[in-house]
């Protein structure tokens, strides 16, 4: 399936580029994600933490940087992960592009997601308002994270641990959505 997010974030396009290409840094704003080894310059391991009510998935994820073009500001990640448990995998590329708007960036992200297994079964039909929920939290922690640099300079603070993505709170924001933008077109 092909999921299409934007946000803005509140800084010039080159501070932005410059921390959505540090991985490590930028993997912990997203909700549940952490990087646990950096393998080269471009290849890393990590773990991702995802609660759907009742079911806790933890995902082994292998991440790598296939393409990166500073000049047009646009870089393709490749994922793949499976369920620690043995219940599914999934396989993701991501292509982020940033674009410089009135001193802010705009950020737009494309990702094609193969799901396989139990877990496509948990949540196929709610994923693309899921990952609308999750990349506006990604999009916030990434603005933060952002201001907190501009103010005080780079931050010697240690990461908070990863916080599992919460499934009843994102599950209840998705079907809202979804059932709004269902009346709207009626």
């Amino acid at each position: 399936m092909r999921l299409e997010n934007r946000f803005e974030v509140a800084a010039p396009v080159d501070e932005a580029w410059a921390l959505l290409n540090d991985i490590p840094r930028v993997v912990p704003c997203m909700p549940g994600a952490e990087v646990t080894e950096t393998i080269d310059a471009n290849a890393w391991k990590g773990v991702v933490h995802v609660r759907l009510g009742p079911v806790a998935l933890q995902f082994g994820t292998d991440v790598a940087r296939e393409a990166a073009d500073d000049a047009a500001h646009r870089v393709v990640l490749v994922t793949k992960a499976r369920e620690l448990r043995g219940r599914g995998s999934a396989q993701a590329t991501i292509e982020s592009s940033l674009r410089e708007v009135d001193g802010s960036t705009n950020v737009e992200i494309v990702t094609e997601l193969n799901l396989q297994g139990a877990v496509a079964q948990y949540g196929r039909g709610l994923v693309p308002e899921i990952a609308a929920q999750l990349t506006k939290q990604f999009a916030d922690n990434l603005a933060a994270l952002l201001d907190r640099e501009e103010g005080a300079g780079e931050s010697d603070q240690p990461a908070a641990p990863p916080v599992p993505v919460g499934g009843f709170g994102l599950g209840v924001r998705a079907l809202w959505a979804r059932l709004v933008r269902t009346f709207r077109r009626r």
